[in-house]
């Protein structure tokens, strides 16, 4: 038999920027990114609650703290976060979870249309509720 041969598998190498290449990826890539907005906001929310718990007083800095420049900011841009998650994910939604009744596949525009019009109803609803 032959001398037994060095074998090294190939390595393709990938760049750091490999999402940039593509509109599609890098939609992706900052969809992705939105969820640490999202879940630095969850733990904003989580601290207020926890103040809330302590009392008046240490409820009333919380809410104090929120109306600083830097709070304002970074609630202006996780709700553009999370509206851009939103309207990625429902874009993706037919894709993602295509709904079919019986033989026949839902259009994808009638499962957005229907994702947009139970966010809406949810958000009248919460409006009014917190209105009363």
């Amino acid at each position: 038999m032959g001398e037994v041969m060095d074998r090294r598998p190939y390595v393709r190498e990938m760049p750091k920027s490999w999402w940039l290449g593509q509109r599609r990826y890098t939609f992706y890539m900052v969809r992705e990114l939105t969820c640490l907005f999202i879940g630095a906001y969850a733990l904003v929310i989580l601290v207020g609650l926890f103040r809330l718990s302590q009392g008046p007083v240490a409820y009333g800095a919380f809410v104090d703290a929120l109306q600083g420049p830097f709070a304002i900011a970074f609630h202006l841009l996780a709700l553009v976060f999370a509206l851009f998650h939103t309207v990625t994910w429902f874009g993706l939604t037919p894709k993602a979870m295509p709904l079919r009744l019986g033989e026949k596949t839902v259009p994808g525009t009638a499962i957005i249309v229907a994702h947009y019009a139970v966010w809406f109803v949810v958000s009248a609803t919460l409006l009014l509720v917190a209105r009363a």
